[in-house]
């Protein structure tokens, strides 16, 4: 078999560990078309027999062809060939909320600081713990890393603790896990309820402050905690709505706003209505981006560093290790308030 032939020919190369022998075989029958897409490994048994090898150095090997997206084990059957893309260091699963504009922020500036000898695949659970447990159950045991926004409940933790910590990094959102495993996430109510504080000179000069929160969305709890807090502690006539309805923008009141869908509608209303933002009407919102910085004059966002947390994902992803952060969040002030 050219496999085994490719290993022993190896064997004369000093600089290389038993294996990596392995290892680099594997990839060399894989590049010279020996080996392609649904062939088989041979067993760790046959590889024992045939090579002398111990089998923890074999599957030291066959795992780490697992982890550049090169190799899959199928239970009782073995392992088969699932990608000849053998240039790949490390293929990485990215399961995050959904495609909007600050997440898509975090995987520009990811795909960059890991380079092309990373291949990153994304998937989309849309806070559905149904979607997220069907594509968790697909990709498990397929990629040599896991970087994965959680939805915040209990249900989801035994699903991910099935990973080992060296290959998991939760981001985003905070989902307790054991000790040895990795984050870097937001903590959003201590955080928020401070930058409100912060902007409590301007919020007074509304009459009124409303929230628009859904509990059924993908909106952090933690902000319609701080936002409660702090209506009651400061004496703030307060509310929180589930939607914004067209046409019902009024003067003095300040608008707070976790998703951009309403923030929209409530600039199309001010622009239909020549009302001034930050005199007429006070909008603030979380999660910053390029277009807040510009349009009507800036809009002023409570928001976390998503390239900065895409830079720090990638770089546990390169150098490993335990890496255990909450990121703080940024008050920005423009012009809305």
């Amino acid at each position: 078999m050219e496999l085994l032939q490719n290993i022993r020919n190896l064997q004369n190369v000093n600089t290389l560990s038993k294996h990596e022998q392995l290892v680099h075989g594997i990839i060399e029958a894989i590049d010279a078309g020996a080996l392609v897409t649904g062939d088989k490994l041979p067993s760790i048994n046959e590889m024992v027999q045939e090579l002398g090898f111990a089998r923890k150095t074999i599957v030291k090997a066959y795992e780490e062809l697992k982890e550049r997206g090169l190799v899959e084990s199928k239970k009782l059957k073995g392992y088969y060939i699932i990608s000849q893309e053998t240039k790949v260091t490390l293929k990485i699963a990215l399961l995050m909320y959904s495609f909007q504009r600050f997440q898509e922020e975090f995987y520009n500036t990811f795909r960059k600081e890991l380079g092309k000898r990373f291949q990153i695949d994304v998937f989309f659970h849309h806070n559905n713990s149904g979607i997220f447990e069907t594509i968790f159950s697909n990709i498990k045991g397929k990629y040599g890393m896991y970087v994965v926004a959680p939805i915040p409940i209990p249900k989801i933790r035994p699903l991910l603790v099935t990973i080992p910590p060296q290959k998991l990094l939760i981001i985003d959102r905070y989902l307790p896990m054991p000790k040895d495993y990795s984050y870097i996430s937001q903590e959003f109510e201590e955080n928020t309820y401070t930058k409100l504080v912060e902007l409590l000179p301007k919020i007074n000069r509304y009459e009124k402050m409303v929230l628009f929160f859904n509990d059924e969305a993908d909106y952090p709890i933690g902000v319609f905690n701080a936002f409660n807090t702090f209506v009651e502690t400061h004496g703030i006539n307060g509310e929180v709505k589930e939607k914004y309805a067209s046409g019902s923008l009024k003067k003095n009141h300040l608008y707070f706003f976790i998703s951009d869908t309403f923030l929209w509608e409530v600039l199309r209303d001010a622009h239909n209505n020549d009302f001034s933002i930050g005199r007429d009407i006070g909008i603030l919102s979380h999660n910053d981006h390029v277009v807040k910085q510009i349009i009507f004059g800036g809009i002023t966002t409570i928001s976390t560093d998503f390239n900065d947390m895409a830079k720090k994902a990638a770089d546990h992803v390169k150098n490993g290790g335990t890496t255990q952060l909450i990121t703080s969040l940024n008050l920005i002030k423009r012009n809305s308030l």
